[in-house]
């Protein structure tokens, strides 16, 4: 006996066609659950698998952004080494040009060297505020050198420099250096060089060994607190006959020379230190018999009466006199009798020395030291009894000083190795010889390798410093400007690779994202006509439920007959 269910045709045909469109709607719930269309390779093989190549690719590419991006962090790291190494080795050659100063100046070239820095300043006559320097106030700068004709003579030249409104530190230096008389614009060549230092300080260098410079008020003075106010620190008040006035001049190396004396020279033509100071020249037109004038030495400071002097006491009582004072600093007095003047040399540790003549009746003085800018070679200062006439000293060229600028050297080129060995980025360090491979696309085939440099002390030529002699210092000012030369090419060639590795980083991103896109085109279900399907199935299914109802109602009229 059979227990199988008879269906009419009807309802067996209006039974599959409720259960296909449950199928779909089926199907459009799961695209429109997931967004997908495609879900696995039944439902389209070609675009499942095509999506699938897609989407890994975009999947390769993005690790690679994570690279790229490192690469960026690297370079980044080495940008911001190159921009220390650069400060550093600016730091070092400015140490090394204030080591060339120092013993160009040991060797008898003498510099005038500011405090302050005045590279920013717009207009000189506002410092302070205004009226520490006004318009028209004047600088006079004095250079003594020997004389063309006669090692033994000496040439005094000067030059006023004029401070105007609006004028800027370059201006003086500009105006200093194409003055007639001591810069470019003499005839004779130049006598003195101006420049601004790295630090903004005004710098007079003598371009003549063995000449001074002093600077001091001209016809306008700007007093000592413009002196101040441009770092003119070697300027003080000095006193100069019944007056006195602001001035100081540069001595290179360690010693004070007078004039040559008038004294009639040996056959072989040395001088004698026997001859009295009248005969000398040194002393003259004052009252006989009397004592003449005092001298008195100032020292960091510290004033000590030497004595004083009649025109009857020869040089060699003077030269006694000041080595019977036993001033702290002062190694000797002395007289060189083959140039015929006075000698006084003080220690290395004396940073300024004042002399200082006070008339004690009236007569002339013409020792050669001590006077300014007159009382050289024969021009004698005409004093007043108790007028006082004096000069200040500032030596310049100490091996202590050198031997500061040779340390703070070598503390930079230390500075310069520590500063490279902490450029590194997760192990990588461009500025110590690593080199970095920076891939593009998922094979590894297009890549850019940045190359690294050895930018150590050594590496960058920057030998330890001996500031002995001017061609050691030389060297080194020649060794930092390599070396800022490499660094700054180097940082060009780094930001040139760090512009293609950001246009790849961003090709890259573009690319990813056109893969996904791509992607999505094959699999990515339209969730607008989804809903719609869905709504269309669900219409259809309920109207399959109503076919079915009108076929079973021919099989309900039988229930009738009962």
């Amino acid at each position: 006996m059979s227990t199988d269910v008879v269906l009419s045709a009807a309802l067996r045909n209006n039974l599959l066609s409720l259960q296909n469109t449950q199928s779909k709607i089926d199907e459009t719930q799961l695209r429109l659950a997931t967004g997908l269309r495609v879900n696995s390779a039944l439902d389209n093989p070609q675009n499942f698998f095509a999506a699938q190549s897609l989407n890994n690719r975009a999947s390769d590419l993005n690790r690679l952004l994570d690279g790229i991006s490192q690469s960026i962090r690297a370079i980044e790291e080495a940008d911001k080494g190159v921009t220390g190494l650069t400060k550093l080795i600016e730091q070092a050659e400015s140490v090394a040009n204030e080591a060339q100063s120092e013993i160009r100046a040991a060797e008898g070239y003498a510099v005038i060297r500011g405090t302050e820095d005045l590279s920013e300043i717009a207009d000189l006559t506002a410092l302070g505020g205004g009226g520490i320097i006004a318009n028209g106030d004047d600088l006079q700068i004095v250079v003594r050198q020997s004389g063309s004709t006669d090692a033994t003579s000496t040439v005094t030249t000067s030059a006023d420099i004029n401070i105007a409104t609006g004028d800027t530190i370059y201006d003086v230096v500009a105006a200093i250096n194409s003055d007639a008389n001591v810069g470019t614009g003499n005839a004779t060549g130049a006598l003195v060089r101006a420049s601004v230092t790295s630090q903004g300080q005004l710098k007079i260098e003598s371009l003549s060994e063995g000449a001074v410079i002093r600077i001091q008020d001209g016809t306008a003075s700007p007093g000592a607190d413009g002196f101040a106010a441009l770092g003119l620190d070697l300027v003080s008040t000095e006193e100069t006959l019944a007056t006195t006035r602001q001035g100081g001049t540069a001595i290179a190396g360690r010693v004070l020379t007078s004039d040559v004396t008038d004294g009639t020279a040996n056959a072989d033509g040395t001088y004698n230190a026997s001859d009295t100071l009248a005969t000398a020249g040194y002393l003259s037109a004052f009252a006989s018999d009397a004592d003449d004038v005092t001298l008195s030495i100032t020292v960091d400071g510290q004033q000590t009466a030497i004595g004083e002097f009649d025109d009857t006491e020869t040089i060699q009582d003077f030269i006694d006199d000041i080595n019977a004072a036993d001033i702290e600093g002062i190694v000797e007095a002395r007289f060189n009798s083959d140039t015929g003047r006075i000698e006084i040399e003080f220690e290395d540790s004396v940073g300024t020395a004042e002399i200082q003549f006070t008339a004690v009746g009236g007569g002339d003085v013409s020792f050669g030291f001590g006077a300014g800018a007159t009382g050289y070679e024969g021009n004698a200062v005409t004093l007043a009894a108790t007028n006082a006439v004096s000069e200040q000293f500032t030596f310049i060229g100490t091996s202590a000083n050198l031997a500061q600028f040779e340390s703070d050297f070598n503390g930079i080129r230390d500075q310069i190795d520590a500063l490279v060995e902490d450029a590194s980025y997760r192990g990588v360090n461009l500025l110590n010889g690593d080199n970095m491979e920076t891939f593009f696309n998922e094979d590894r085939t297009n890549s850019l390798t940045t190359e690294g440099v050895q930018f150590d002390s050594i590496g960058l030529g920057l030998t330890e410093a001996d500031f002995t002699n001017s061609a050691n210092v030389t060297r080194a000012i020649s060794e930092t400007r390599n070396a800022l030369t490499s660094v700054r090419n180097f940082g060009q060639s780094i930001s040139n690779d760090l512009s293609i590795i950001q246009t790849r980083q961003t090709f890259t991103q573009e690319t990813v994202n056109t893969l996904q896109a791509g992607a999505d085109d094959l699999t990515v279900a339209d969730q607008n006509e989804e809903g719609a399907n869905l709504l269309a199935l669900q219409t259809r299914q309920q109207l399959g439920v109503t076919s079915l109802s009108l076929a079973s109602q021919s099989q309900q009229s039988v229930l009738r007959l009962f």
